[in-house]
């Protein structure tokens, strides 16, 4: 891994494929809808197929699982925090478009900033106060572009601040834990949040089987596929390199629904989203490095 040296194309190739894979789910999304599927089965089929992989991978590599508070605030992070994520995420996509969406959701490192500043008493540096000018400036561009609903808006702005929470509790209470033994209990959790919510969200699945493959994919290449691609990717590029590259999946979002569904975005909303992803980026970078230095021994 090399944060201040040379970078390894490999890491950087990876942590690109991990963001690609991510930036489908949207639009797989979109055809386990028009196969007949909606949030409450998309969700329960995805992360239950999601886990159940993660978990049998676990197995095989005898990964140790958390216990005590660990798995507790894993458990709490995936039934909770998590599912209440992706329930906004998806939800979005039926009122506003796939890449406004993906693009919305990048809104969260400059909440962390905020969430930082209120609730864990991190300074607002002048800095700090840049970034979240042109992050906001920004955002009121990509909202004032056109092709979403207010719900969309609200819904895709909700996934963001569920998001900064999540990422503020799991840096937080999981620094130590192994990645992946956290994600896997984050997805088994959310599954199982949906699962008892059956009764009231009424969960519909694909009716066709090409839903099924959109389904399946999602499960697949959306979360899996993206998650090891990504832990892998970290290894070798570490957390500051890995977080910038990131910002490539909503743009390859963007792309996906333009080349597959028609969606386009309006010239103000794609300035808007370059200035997100900016602030994105070098919020991610600024927080890697103060941290870099941090660690950093004395003498």
């Amino acid at each position: 891994m090399s944060e201040g040296g040379r970078v390894p194309l490999s890491g950087i190739v990876l942590i690109v494929v991990s963001a690609c894979a991510f930036g489908s789910m949207a639009i797989l999304a979109r055809g386990v809808y028009a196969a007949g599927g909606n949030v409450p089965g998309l969700l329960l089929a995805g992360f239950a197929i999601a886990g159940a992989i993660l978990a049998a991978i676990m197995v095989a590599t005898r990964r140790r699982w958390p216990r005590g508070r660990p798995l507790a605030v894993a458990v709490g992070m995936g039934a909770v925090g998590y599912a209440g994520q992706a329930a906004c995420f998806f939800a979005a996509l039926h009122y506003a478009s796939a890449g406004l969406v993906a693009l919305l959701l990048y809104i969260y490192p400059t909440l962390v900033v905020i969430l930082s500043a209120i609730f864990l008493g991190e300074r607002l540096t002048a800095g700090r106060i840049a970034l979240l000018a042109v992050g906001f400036g920004g955002l009121a561009l990509m909202l004032g572009g056109g092709s979403g609903t207010a719900t969309g808006v609200a819904l895709g702005l909700g996934a963001a601040a569920i998001y900064s929470v999540y990422i503020l509790v799991g840096a937080r209470e999981l620094a130590r834990t192994d990645a992946l033994a956290s994600t896997t209990v984050i997805c088994l959790a959310a599954a199982a949040t949906f699962a008892i919510a059956w009764p009231v969200t009424a969960p519909r699945f694909p009716g066709a089987a090409w839903g099924w493959a959109a389904l399946a994919g999602l499960a697949v290449v959306g979360s899996v596929v993206a998650i090891l691609a990504f832990f892998e990717g970290l290894k070798r590029v570490g957390p500051a390199t890995a977080s910038i590259v990131s910002t490539f999946e909503p743009v390859f979002t963007a792309a996906l629904a333009w080349l597959l569904l028609g969606e386009s975005l309006t010239p103000a909303q794609m300035g808007g989203g370059a200035l997100v992803l900016a602030a994105a980026a070098l919020s991610l970078l600024r927080r890697q490095t103060a941290a870099a230095r941090e660690a950093r021994p004395l003498g």
